[in-house]
């Protein structure tokens, strides 16, 4: 049994499927400095048991508001002596996040803002309802962007449009998050499990070793020249070439039967 990093972080694995759940209904999901240093450990428990996907998501109507700066939330983050070591740690939480080697899918509704849209933005994949709403909303607090957005979003968006959306902390509700693009499906409330679940159904049948290497060639890319990206390809293909799961995919081709891929 996977013991919980904190009691309102909550990480569950049923098969091939990881869960990771801010749980804090009653603050809209706000997160305590403590809260976000136990998502990096959640990240690392997904990391060492290797679901094919890893789904984040809020509890009850919303999905993260963010820190939690109403002074309720004391729960600070164990052994940071200083707040260069809090940002450290929050930072190392989103990194760890973002970094995860299989697929993730971000299950937004109602409000996304602040720190809590970084960690949707940090899922390769984000699925939203159609009261979901999202804000930088750092300006409005008089602070500057953390928790990953600062990177993430211009990838996203754009780096005007990020600028856009950072100096006048404007809220954007689903039709617009869907416009400008960093939403892939925007769908009613009652439906976001049933849409998550089709992109989690889809990414579990596929090759694991694959899908993992094509997430990391298209995150490395805005990083890297063209030369370096078709030479990372082809060290990719060619592990692949030496798989289980392509000579699986070979026999199911001819046997015109679906694919059972193994991740070996």
């Amino acid at each position: 049994m996977i013991e919980n990093p904190h009691p309102n972080v909550l990480v569950d694995i049923d098969g091939d499927v990881g869960t990771i759940t801010i749980d804090r209904p009653e603050r809209m999901n706000a997160c305590t400095g403590a809260m976000f240093d136990s998502l990096h450990k959640a990240a690392l428990i997904m990391r060492n048991e290797r679901p094919r996907v890893t789904v984040f998501r809020g509890s009850g109507d919303h999905f993260c508001s963010g820190a939690d700066v109403s002074g309720e939330g004391a729960d600070g983050i164990e052994g940071a002596d200083h707040g260069l070591h809090n940002m450290r740690r929050i930072g190392d939480a989103v990194v760890a996040l973002h970094e995860l080697p299989m697929p993730t899918v971000a299950a937004v509704d109602g409000v996304c803002v602040g720190a809590g849209f970084g960690f949707a933005l940090s899922a390769d994949l984000m699925v939203c309802t159609d009261r979901a709403r999202f804000s930088l909303i750092f300006a409005r607090r008089a602070l500057s962007l953390d928790f990953g957005t600062s990177y993430l979003l211009p990838q996203r968006v754009g780096l005007h449009r990020a600028k856009e959306m950072a100096l006048t902390a404007v809220e954007y509700d689903a039709a617009a998050a869907q416009e400008i693009g960093f939403v892939n499906r925007v769908v009613p409330a009652e439906g976001l499990d049933a849409a998550v679940g089709e992109y989690v159904d889809r990414i579990v049948a596929g090759p694991p070793l694959a899908l993992s290497m094509s997430k990391r060639l298209l995150d490395n890319a805005a990083h890297s020249s063209m030369a370096q990206a078709v030479e990372a390809e082809g060290l990719a293909q060619n592990l692949n070439f030496g798989t289980s799961d392509v000579t699986e995919a070979g026999l199911a081709f001819v046997e015109k039967r679906s694919t059972a891929f193994k991740g070996r």
